[in-house]
């Protein structure tokens, strides 16, 4: 009797414990897979963005450009995975107060940067913000990963799995997120978001 109790006890929670996972993953916003991607964003600017691959890219164009997400995003974990060039310039803007006018200035950026003069503030870092520490992170030629945790103040980086800003600031509360090209080629792939 009590190894059919035993049974049941373990079935129940495989159960509940897959219910919770699946719940878990249904509260995630896909906006770049393999079968969405364009029509999750407006294109700012000139640059020749393009789906390929299951990717969102561009390499060329004349000025910054960016996909902005046609939603607004307060607190959030944010999942991107990207490749660039070594010589690309590129970044993800997140809670941007322009769409105009979209700088580092009124968004919270999270570099893609590595020939960046001063790279305390370069691939891995928040401009202005939240600064990397040597060895600088250097991106260019692989695909790689951003997992970014916006929650009120706190601003969390994650590159490939090494947290590199954990900083607090309360200069941005909510706004949409922009993905950047400003020179080389720039590939974004696998985005979701997951309001917090």
């Amino acid at each position: 009797m009590q190894s059919i109790i035993k049974k049941i006890s373990l079935i129940l929670l495989s159960a509940c414990c897959s219910l919770s996972l699946q719940a878990a993953e249904s509260q995630w916003l896909t906006l770049i897979d393999g079968a969405t991607g364009m029509e999750n964003f407006s294109v700012v600017g000139s640059a020749n963005w393009s789906a390929s691959d299951g990717a969102l890219q561009a390499t060329e164009g004349s000025g910054t450009s960016f996909l902005l997400t046609n939603d607004s995003f307060a607190d959030f974990e944010l999942h991107i995975e990207f490749w660039v060039s070594e010589d690309a310039n590129s970044g993800i803007y997140m809670r941007c107060q322009d769409i105009t006018g979209i700088t580092d200035r009124n968004c919270y950026e999270a570099n893609i940067y590595d020939q960046r003069p001063d790279l305390t503030f370069g691939t891995g870092g928040i401009v202005h913000v939240g600064p990397v520490s040597e060895p600088f992170p250097k991106v260019g030629g692989q695909w790689n990963t951003y997992h970014i945790t916006l929650n009120g103040s706190s601003l969390v980086v994650n590159l490939n799995g090494e947290e590199t800003v954990n900083v607090m600031d309360e200069q941005f509360a909510q706004g949409p997120i922009a993905l950047q090209w400003a020179r080389g080629t720039v590939r974004f792939r696998a985005m979701r978001i997951r309001p917090l």
